[in-house]
């Protein structure tokens, strides 16, 4: 699935963790211009001092100046990607600070001192990038707990063949049916059934019952 990317940043949030220098004020100004609503947070004790769970991922933006030490706990980052999407103000190109910013999930730079003409398009980078990285993010995740739980399909199907002396695609075909009857994934269905301890019953093609879940 290809994702349309953001174009109007009207409404959001950019929370700027810099010191004034640099023009931040330049890059605030422009930022509220673009419809954005701006906090600057200032520069924060340490890294557990920012509450990443107040982080909304489709609204807001973290500006973090590569001057300071992690903004984000470690622990905020999961696979790689932080809460909500990042920039990095960069002022020394030094590879120890965009290291740090990129292991704080930086999707696009900004060079200090800031100009007014170079916001939007790292805006537009930034943001887009992160979406797009998420998603797929997302994707692995589903396919990946999908996975894991087929197990819980083919025990199910195997309880069924085993109870009602039936073949592997009657039973699935039994499964699939009561499954759609209850408008779940397969996975959601078997699952869920497995967690109540109960089993199914159906029946063959000399007894045309329809397959339902009896507890036990």
């Amino acid at each position: 699935m290809t994702l349309s990317p953001v174009q109007n940043f009207r409404g959001m949030r950019a929370l700027i963790f810099a010191s004034g220098e640099g023009g931040i004020d330049t890059l605030a100004s422009v930022l509220n211009k673009l419809g954005l609503a701006v906090e600057r947070p200032g520069v924060p004790a340490n890294a557990a001092a920012v509450d990443a769970s107040s982080f909304d991922s489709a609204r807001d933006v973290l500006f973090i100046d590569g001057d300071l030490e992690g903004v984000l706990e470690p622990s905020a980052i999961k696979a790689g990607l932080p809460p909500v999407a990042v920039i990095g103000l960069v002022g020394v190109e030094a590879p120890s600070r965009l290291k740090g910013l990129m292991l704080q999930g930086a999707t696009a730079f900004l060079r200090k001192p800031v100009y007014a003409g170079a916001v939007y398009t790292t805006l537009f980078l930034g943001v887009n990038q992160y979406l797009q990285r998420k998603t797929l993010a997302d994707q692995l995740s589903e396919h990946q707990d999908r996975r894991r739980r087929r197990r819980l399909v083919i025990k199910t199907i195997v309880r069924i063949m085993e109870e009602h002396a039936i073949d592997d695609d009657e039973a699935y075909a039994f499964l699939r049916r009561d499954s759609m009857r209850s408008r779940l994934s397969l996975e959601d269905y078997c699952e869920q059934q497995l967690a109540c301890r109960s089993e199914p019953t159906g029946s063959s093609e000399n007894a045309p019952v329809e397959l339902t879940l009896a507890r036990r």
